[in-house]
């Protein structure tokens, strides 16, 4: 039940929201909206769904004796701490939900309480990011897909992630756990923002496309989502717990000999994240863990987790995802041509297959094409692609037919260009991209809706596949040849 109303501006077409302030009762308390961008959706920011202490599960909050001071904000709650200063504020205490709701003046609207809900789950793989970033502000699709729109933080990084068995037994897993308890939390009150709590649908990009994988094999996530979307985002395996183990000695072995990470400041260890990683080199890894306890298998090996299988899912990506990765002005595309190209491709390729031999395949497919194409086609297709055929051939092998694919190509889409056409919050607006936009978003809220995206499943036979460009079609097993020459090397998910 809302309470109070709020006045409007005419804007070009749209009603702009001048003051608004409305009550929401939901089973949980009362929750304050504040201004939105469009009088249209209702936002309600900061919403507290849980509480941790360090290295410990989520505790529900379900009270407003439990909320405490915040129990009416403003404005969006902090984002996790994390390295670089892109998300302000940051704070330990994180657990934090975001919901937007279309209004009462919204031509067509559902019913109250069966609005289909889309959960956002944020990227930056499972280290940084936050949903405070605007382009994953939910007013414009709430409106347009006549949805309730969920955004979420949660803890990265070692406060989600670092495992510490024998002290903090489920702390490989805590990030995941948060939002399992933020999923109890939109089953329990997003009817009364006009959600329908039994069809839900989770969203993510990115890590937040992992992290999705990775719930679609954690028991305690089952029956709390209806349907999965991941946008460039897959967790085949996850970090085995040995390696989990020398991650957290060398996190450990950074933050200094007899800091206890349970006490140390929050600032000495996001510091200690600079620690190199004991298995890939470069930057330590922090992702769920098979511990046993909360994630007892990986998502998706041997097979898709059975779980799961009978729940729609829409796997997507971007056909230039490294365009979005790499500076052209520093390695390994610093100085890129055909003497070096082969040997800057091994290392960038993430599996053991001859560099050379593979530049000369793609050389003879794309004659035409010069070094810096060649590498970002190469490298999207043996790192950032692969392994969402593996959890495509995975799910077509269960013979469920209710898998779905897309790949983005509009305009040579690089990595995170999917969030912003989804959303509706797309940079430098163009009538092409206001197109693509238009209709990424439409089979989104279609498949949010219903389970189908608008197209066929993807099979072993045909794997037929929606190419969203100018124009949009569906194609029947595209880049066929990319696929069957990379599957001559065995995935191996990066950081398991």
């Amino acid at each position: 039940m809302i309470a109070g109303g709020a006045a409007l501006v005419a804007v070009g077409d749209v009603a702009k929201a001048v003051t608004v302030h409305e009550t929401m009762t939901a089973p949980d308390g009362q929750y304050r909206s504040i201004a939105s961008e469009f009088a249209q959706a209702r936002a309600f920011k900061g919403i507290r769904y849980a509480r941790a202490a360090r290295f410990q599960p989520p505790v529900p909050v379900r009270s407003a004796e439990q909320w405490g001071a915040d129990k009416f904000v403003d404005d969006f709650g902090p984002a996790c701490p994390q390295q670089g200063p892109r998300y302000q504020p940051q704070s330990e205490d994180c657990l934090f939900l975001n919901v937007w709701a279309p209004g009462q003046d919204v031509p067509g609207q559902h019913a109250a309480g069966k609005r289909p809900v889309m959960v956002y789950i944020h990227g930056g793989a499972y280290s940084g990011g936050s949903v405070t970033d605007p382009l994953n502000d939910g007013a414009k699709l709430a409106i347009r897909g006549d949805v309730v729109v969920v955004t979420v933080n949660h803890r990265l990084n070692a406060l989600g992630y670092l495992y510490l068995p024998d002290r903090f037994p489920d702390s490989g897993n805590n990030g995941q756990l948060d939002l399992i308890c933020a999923l109890q939390w939109v089953r329990r009150n997003i009817a009364a923002f006009g959600g329908d709590p039994g069809n839900v649908t989770v969203f993510g990009q990115s890590g937040g496309g992992a992290k999705i994988a990775t719930l679609m094999a954690m028991p305690a996530a089952k029956g709390l989502f209806h349907k999965a979307i991941t946008m460039s985002g897959q967790q085949v395996t996850a970090s085995g717990p040995l390696h989990a183990a020398r991650r957290a000695e060398a996190f450990l072995a950074k933050l200094g000999n007899g800091v206890d990470p349970a006490t140390a400041p929050v600032e000495q260890l996001v510091a200690a994240l600079s620690a190199s990683d004991p298995i890939m080199g470069g930057g330590l890894y922090m992702g769920p863990v098979l511990d046993m306890r909360s994630l007892n298998r990986h998502p998706f090996w041997p097979d898709a987790a059975p779980q799961s299988l009978g729940l729609p899912i829409l796997l997507g990506n971007c056909v230039m995802e490294t365009r979005a990765f790499l500076s052209s002005d520093r390695a390994p595309l610093k100085g890129l041509g055909w003497s070096n190209l082969a040997s800057r491709l091994g290392p960038e390729m993430k599996i053991d297959i001859d560099p050379a031999w593979v530049l000369a395949q793609f050389r003879a497919r794309y004659p035409a094409a010069e070094p810096l194409e060649l590498f970002h086609r190469i490298v999207t297709a043996a790192r950032s692609w692969r392994g969402q055929v593996e959890e495509a051939e995975a799910r077509a092998k269960a013979g469920r037919g209710n898998t779905f694919v897309y790949q983005l190509d509009f305009e040579q889409a690089k990595h995170t260009d999917d969030i912003g056409l989804s959303f509706g919050t797309f940079e430098n607006p163009t009538p092409a991209r206001q197109a693509m936009s238009d209709t990424v978003m439409a089979a989104y809220v279609r498949f949010a809706r219903t389970g189908n995206p608008g197209w066929p499943a993807y099979d072993l036979n045909q794997r037929r596949t929606m190419v969203f460009d100018a124009p949009s079609r569906v194609v029947s097993n595209p880049r066929a040849w990319e696929r069957e020459l990379f599957a001559r090397a065995p995935y191996i998910q990066p950081g398991s």
